[in-house]
């Protein structure tokens, strides 16, 4: 009788034990998803992020060689030409300038 007891005993510890593990494996597999979750939010959120960026950075790259070809304009004659012509009204002899007389 006495080792039926024990056997016993022996058997609802272990069936114990099995539980309490099974409870922290389902707790520590229930963490992981959440955090794992969170993780894949913000991988998407950093993915948007750089994407935004990357067009940023095109737009200033396009921007900069828009700046940089209209500093090559501003030193040609073409370029003196056109400024002398509109702000100054400056013109080459014998050359006829026509306005609109409209409005």
């Amino acid at each position: 009788m006495a080792n039926r007891a024990r056997y016993k005993r022996r058997r609802f510890q272990n069936s114990a034990g099995i539980v309490w593990a099974s409870i922290v494996v389902l707790i520590l597999v229930t963490v992981v998803s959440i955090k794992s979750v969170g993780l894949m939010q913000k991988a998407s959120e950093y993915q948007a992020r750089e994407s935004a960026l990357l067009e940023q950075i095109d737009s200033e790259t396009r921007r900069s060689e828009d700046i940089e070809e209209f500093e090559r304009y501003t030193h040609t004659r073409k370029y003196i030409e056109d400024t002398a012509k509109e702000k100054l009204g400056l013109v080459y002899p014998g050359e006829i300038i026509f306005k609109n007389t409209d409005g």
